[in-house]
């Protein structure tokens, strides 16, 4: 694991339980971060997935195609190692959370975002406890004090792997209202994925479809995805 280049030298991946979680095994020898430290993860379902990517890999090591790899070694070289860090970076969304950013015109697009982010403002206040308010105009207008550090309070308590999963579903979508939505099942990942987008689909329909922009979206939406499994099985 410490050496992505490396060809495959094992011919099975394997599970097992530790005292500290579970870990993956090739042809007996314990998977590395690429800061040589043991890959030891929360649950099974996880360590089963990484497996399942050590597995598939062909004559070379390609970490494209190993995200639930990639994102242990996230958890567990970086995050771990800077957690509050991490934490207060992402709880600063919620004073410029993209839900609360509104047009003044035209009428038909602030009604849709009306429509589409409301919900999930009012699903942050029954939920989390916190209730954001929508801003119009350019300039910042800070949020509720009490509403920020009860966020922030939830954002601190993830685990390192949640924490992980977490900075993807918030830094993609814009917004760490999504993100709690995402990892708190209030609606699909597809469907906050797309509430997300709401902008960006307005100005498709306005000016077509750029095809790039199109490409790299769907990129996006495959990491946002992947995220929310890898918090899942956190």
């Amino acid at each position: 694991m410490s050496n992505w280049k490396q060809k495959r030298f094992w011919k099975a991946a394997t599970t097992s339980e530790t005292p500290d979680g579970f870990t993956v095994h090739l042809d007996g020898r314990l998977v590395k971060t690429p800061a040589k430290a043991a890959l030891i993860v929360p649950t099974l379902a996880m360590a089963d997935a990484i497996a399942v990517e050590w597995d598939a890999q062909q004559e070379g090591i390609n970490p494209e195609t190993m995200p639930f790899t990639r994102s242990a070694n996230a958890a567990i070289d970086k995050v771990a190692n800077q957690h509050a860090e991490v934490a207060e970076m992402l709880a600063d969304y919620g004073d410029s959370d993209l839900l609360c950013y509104r047009a003044d015109s035209p009428q038909e697009l602030v009604a849709r975002q009306a429509a589409e982010w409301d919900p999930a403002l009012d699903w942050a206040e029954q939920t989390l406890g916190a209730r954001l308010h929508p801003r119009h105009g350019l300039s910042h207008q800070a949020q509720d004090q009490a509403a920020l550090a009860q966020l922030r309070q939830a954002v601190h308590s993830l685990s390192n792997y949640q924490l992980a999963a977490f900075h993807d579903l918030v830094s993609m979508s814009g917004s760490l209202v999504l993100g709690f939505a995402a990892a708190y099942n209030w609606r699909t990942a597809d469907e906050i994925w797309r509430i997300s987008r709401l902008d960006e689909t307005w100005q498709e329909e306005q000016w077509g479809v750029d095809d790039e922009a199109k490409a790299t979206a769907e990129l996006k939406r495959r990491a946002f995805l992947h995220a929310k499994s890898f918090y899942d099985f956190s």
